[in-house]
């Protein structure tokens, strides 16, 4: 009867698939947008992770997570997800040792020196946390160990763990042919130019067709063609007409970026003795203020910052240039628990100003990014100089906490224009647009967010958020692309991101304080109930045979 009910629960379970995930936080379980991508695979992906090898405890836990997550995901894949683990270590000489290792760095894969307490030890070991997504002759990289830099170790591996799935299936996403969105860059207000803003449309353009728009020259159809448009730190006012445009596209259903400045400060002028910074007018206020958002005249300092280069002496002939601390450039290092945001590293932002919310019915708000709990807040007009970064801070000034500086928006936007005529029309328009559509909308009160440097060698834009100075690449090109993604996304995808691991770790003080206790207890319990066993056996079996 034993053996005939397993033949039967085994031809029923090839009959019915399913899977029991019994953690709390169901971490073993795909999301629906990721089973379903993997189900309708159009052509085989193999996927090559390079963290193979013997590894401290906290990195084995890594690496266990990766081939767990992926195993599960081979089970909706199938045939058509292959992958195959390698120690870039395990060469037998140093020569070949080597020349994998200038295999990968050629691949831009670059290894990460990562530390772990072991026992009280310290251990550091040189990792390739990488993995290489390759499908119908593309490769896609995917970078392993994410996670928040400043968090420690155990953290940051737990961040990472979090992000598998998503960092994945991200990747399989991209190989996989499909009609590419559009999305444009505004133009004609003194924007960003294409090498300031480089590396952004760069990275865009590899999943996206990313063009410039300038509304004044386009039209309403035109816009109609994209899927989000990118405002990126105007300089100049814009029109009613083309503020009607970028209504009318976002209340029909158009994502926008908003990266922008509410103080106009010049650096020039701040290095040559001061000046005053007051509010520029760009002709968005009332909009972003019917969209349910206001960008203060102010500008926020914080004692956790970056630096500027500031002449401190003179070193034979030449000016000694050291980096100086800078309140004006804020380091955001707190975020929203939200999809965008989750598990991000620090970004750069300057010159940033706070932000409110007003009332806009049927719109949801979520702040995303906010300051230090040592922060200052400058009304207009504000001073700025650049010897001030000479000057020691005083810490009571800085006694506001958590500023927010960037709000996502997201909901059916009432028009500004609503029961008014369109500008330089006798056009009337309606209260409700019978083509209104939800959106969303992202707005940062710093435009140099997705500014990135130049390279004064070769003339070529730097990674957005690399500072020459610290010298650390900061998260800014991330956190546009994951807003991108999630603004974009129609899968849903990138919900993924918001999966979260609870980090159970033992009481370290107690387990240096108890751990000859609980050894003594683990090797001599188990020793002392087989010798009861024995002897209760023994009894048994003389009291059962005396009677005979």
């Amino acid at each position: 009867m034993l053996l005939g009910a397993l033949l039967l629960l085994n031809f029923l379970g090839s009959l019915y698939f399913f899977r029991l995930d019994l953690t709390e936080e169901k971490r073993y379980t795909m999301s629906g947008a990721t089973r379903e991508l993997l189900e309708n695979l159009p052509q085989p992906v193999t996927v090559t992770v390079y963290l193979d090898g013997e590894f401290p405890p906290a990195f084995r836990r890594l690496q266990q997570a990766v081939r767990e997550t992926l195993n599960e995901m081979r089970v909706y894949g199938g045939a058509n997800l292959h992958f195959v683990f390698i120690d870039p270590s395990a060469a037998g000489t140093e020569q070949a040792r080597n020349e994998a290792y200038q295999a990968l760095f050629k691949k831009g894969l670059n290894p990460t020196n990562l530390g772990a307490n072991d026992n009280g030890q310290r251990t550091e070991k040189i990792i390739f946390p990488w993995a290489v997504v390759a499908a119908g002759g593309k490769e896609e990289k995917v970078l392993l160990l994410r996670g928040n830099q400043a968090a420690p170790a155990d953290v940051r591996l737990n961040q990472s763990i979090e992000g598998l799935e998503y960092e994945l299936a991200s990747a399989i996403r991209k190989l996989s042919p499909g009609q590419r969105r559009r999305i444009g860059v505004v133009e004609g207000h003194g924007e960003l130019s294409n090498l300031e803003a480089g590396d952004l449309i760069g990275s865009l353009s590899q999943d996206y067709d990313v063009f410039r728009v300038n509304l004044s020259q386009s039209k309403p159809e035109a816009l109609a063609t994209l899927s989000a448009v990118i405002v990126a730190k105007p300089a100049r006012e814009y029109s009613e007409v083309e503020k009607f445009k970028l209504d009318q596209f976002i209340t029909r259903g158009g994502n926008a970026l908003f990266f922008v400045d509410a103080m106009r400060v010049n650096l020039d002028s701040a290095s040559r003795g001061g000046m005053l910074a007051f509010p520029q007018s760009l002709g968005l206020d009332d909009l972003l203020f019917k969209y349910g958002l206001r960008i203060n005249p102010d500008l926020l300092l914080d004692l956790n910052s970056g630096a500027i280069p500031l002449v401190t002496g003179v070193s034979g002939d030449k000016p000694k240039v050291e980096p100086m601390p800078w309140q004006f450039y804020p380091l955001i290092n707190k975020f929203s628990p939200h999809p965008i945001t989750r598990n991000l590293d620090a970004v750069y932002t300057k010159f940033v100003s706070s932000m409110d919310t007003v009332k806009a019915t049927g719109i949801r708000k979520t702040p995303l990014l906010f300051t230090s709990r040592y922060t200052r807040v400058l009304p207009s007009p504000v001073p700025v100089n650049l010897n001030d970064a000479r000057l020691p801070p005083d810490p009571k000034l800085y006694n506001t906490r958590f500023k927010p500086v960037g709000y996502l928006l997201e909901g059916q936007f009432r028009s500004l224009f609503a029961n008014r005529a369109e500008p330089g029309t006798t056009s009337f328009q309606p209260e409700t647009s019978p083509q209104a559509r939800p959106a969303k909308v992202l707005v940062i009160s710093d435009g140099d967010f997705v500014r990135n440097d130049i390279d004064p060698k070769t003339g070529r834009p730097l990674r957005l958020g690399f500072d020459r100075l610290a010298p650390t690449e900061f998260a800014n090109r991330e956190l546009v692309l994951n807003a991108v993604d999630y603004m974009l996304d129609q899968s849903g995808l990138i919900t993924v991101r918001g999966k979260q691991i609870t980090l159970r770790p033992l009481d370290k003080l107690r387990v240096l304080a108890e751990r000859r206790r609980w050894q003594l207890l683990n090797l001599g319990a188990p020793l002392v109930l087989l010798g009861l066993f024995g002897l209760v056996r023994a009894w048994w079996r003389k009291r059962r045979y005396a009677r005979f």
